[in-house]
């Protein structure tokens, strides 16, 4: 519903179960070379693989729990620029930022989605002496962490002073697009580090750690921030003298976390070793251009092409829905703390849906479960219009009534069921179709696929809301409001600006009906892929 409490699949925020799946493609020989079309080699082997003779023997959590502890910090670290960059819309939308620089701002979270396009340049090039992963981990964190603190004392300006200067829109999205690069970065190089860090018997709570530390930072960097920067909040329930401000701003929440990423960085860099055990076979990569190569190769079969077309167009009936609605909300006078807040409730919800979903999704069809949630889902974009057309007419000075917040959250919650049916699916899907030789490649391919068919009709919805929306100059009947400067001379003759067609609507009802258009003539289709044969979605083999 908005970049604080809608969970996309997009890659914006990544919270529907925020499972990665990193490039990982080592050079060891596989039992046999992988060709998929055009002959091209690709083998994984992670730290999932039997022990050999000698190795350690099975050690306990307990044994490795410093480890496992490292990597919950490092990801729970990796997630307060998510949070931030999430709450940077809802802060822009109080300050009455069109939706022309939302939309721009909103590429901010596109590297998460993109970041496949230099894992092969992270995974490969390092410092042997210094270590694979921490070649990458500790210069992306230090340069997090200095970026972070110059930030704080520049974050105010850029926000704007509200007396007449507004946000500087582009500086804000060149800064925060820096942050989700390095957090994506940082992921990357994480993700892998997890995989030889832990023993193979322990290897299973890196994905424990990526959820819990990931859902960790955005809270912290999101609903945490946007509740103490609130003066009404902070003045409401935690001050006994009301003051102006919030007891944090996003000024100091930057510095304290800059410092944070400094002397965390530090600490690894000088103790943290890592594994020397592993033979030198299983941390050397493939070459870049043959990692690139084999990308490549796999889009190019007629299935997975079929996939990637679909999906990427899959989402566009959800877009005006998940992108907008909770901007609209907030520019209904909806604190922009208290829709944060109601992520809070979900919590379980997040953790339990994927539980039930996956009973279903572990059949031989998962897609199936995709197609049946998005007709829901679509009806759901018209009650979230109902729900900001309705939102004006139940405000009364002190705020909203409790009644309003109970219908936002079940609202979400319905969202959520349906949203978590259709992205537990097409994780179930991915993994079912991936070859197992090349797994990591592929996988991360389709899911960074997924994730870009989630962000760009999100951006565009955003984009159109401004075009979309008709507006006239009351007081001056000769003046328009079409453009800026035409609202600011309306403004100057006596006038105002009055929406009389809000593009959000307009939106809604387009998006539905795309939506159920997909559905109807390209859903089938889409699931009609489940029925093709492994051959069809298998690298081709010679031994």
């Amino acid at each position: 519903m908005s970049p604080a409490i809608a969970a996309k699949e997009g890659g914006r925020q990544r919270r529907a179960g925020s499972h990665h799946h990193c490039l990982d493609v080592r050079s060891e020989a596989p039992p046999a070379l992988a060709l998929c079309e055009d002959g091209l080699p690709g083998g994984e082997a992670e730290a999932l693989l039997p022990p050999e003779p000698g190795s350690r023997g099975a050690r306990g959590c307990r044994a490795e729990l410093g480890s496992i502890l490292l990597l919950l910090v490092l990801y729970v670290l990796q997630g307060i620029p998510l949070g931030l960059a999430g709450s940077v819309p809802l802060i822009l939308q109080s300050k009455n930022a069109s939706y022309t620089d939302q939309a721009f701002f909103s590429f901010v979270f596109w590297p998460f989605s993109l970041k496949l396009l230099w894992a092969p340049l992270v995974d490969a090039v390092y410092v042997r002496r210094f270590g694979r992963r921490k070649s990458w981990l500790v210069p992306t964190q230090y340069i997090l962490g200095v970026f972070m603190i110059y930030m704080s004392t520049q974050v105010d300006v850029l926000l704007g002073d509200g007396e007449g200067r507004g946000p500087d829109v582009v500086a804000l999205t060149v800064t925060f697009f820096l942050f989700e690069f390095l957090a994506a970065t940082q992921d990357i190089a994480v993700d892998g580090w997890a995989l030889t860090m832990l023993s193979r018997e322990n290897v299973g709570y890196a994905s424990t750690c990526n959820s819990v530390g990931q859902t960790a930072g955005y809270f912290l960097g999101n609903v945490l921030f946007l509740a103490l920067e609130s003066s009404s909040f902070c003045n409401k329930y935690l001050r006994f003298q009301p003051q102006p401000q919030g007891i944090v701003t996003l000024s100091d929440f930057l510095f304290f976390w800059g410092a944070v990423f400094l002397i965390t960085t530090t600490l690894v860099a000088l103790l943290k070793k890592e594994n020397k055990e592993l033979t030198p076979t299983k941390e050397e990569t493939k070459g870049i251009t043959d990692t690139y190569r084999l990308l490549f190769s796999i889009v190019k079969m007629p299935a997975v092409l079929t996939f990637c077309l679909l999906i990427l167009t899959a989402k566009v009936g959800f877009s005006a829905a998940d992108a907008v609605t909770g901007l609209k909300l907030v520019e209904e006078g909806v604190p922009k703390e208290h829709l944060a807040l109601l992520a809070v409730p979900m919590v379980p919800l997040q953790i339990i849906l994927p539980l039930i979903i996956s009973k279903y999704t572990a059949g031989p069809q998962p897609l199936n479960t995709f197609y049946k949630a998005m007709p829901f889902r679509l009806l759901l974009g018209l009650e979230f219009a109902f729900l900001v057309w309705w939102t004006p007419t139940v405000k009364h000075e002190g705020g909203f009534p409790v009644y309003y917040y109970v219908v936002v959250l079940l609202s979400y919650a319905l969202h959520q069921i349906t949203l978590y049916s259709m992205y537990v699916a097409i994780m179930a899907f991915n993994a079912k179709v991936s070859d197992p030789l090349i797994g990591g490649t592929y996988m991360t391919l389709l899911n960074t696929v997924s994730n870009l068919g989630g962000n760009w009709p999100s951006t565009v919805a955003l984009w159109l809301v401004d075009p979309l929306t008709v507006k006239e100059c009351a007081g001056a009947q000769e003046l328009t409001c079409g453009t800026t400067v035409a609202a600011e001379l309306c403004t100057k003759a006596g006038g105002s600006c009055v929406t009389t067609l809000d593009g959000y609507y307009v939106e809604s009802v387009i998006c539905v009906i795309l939506g159920f258009g997909w559905w109807f003539l390209l859903g089938p289709k889409f699931k009609k892929l489940q029925d093709e044969g492994q051959s069809s979605w298998k690298c081709k083999r010679t031994h």
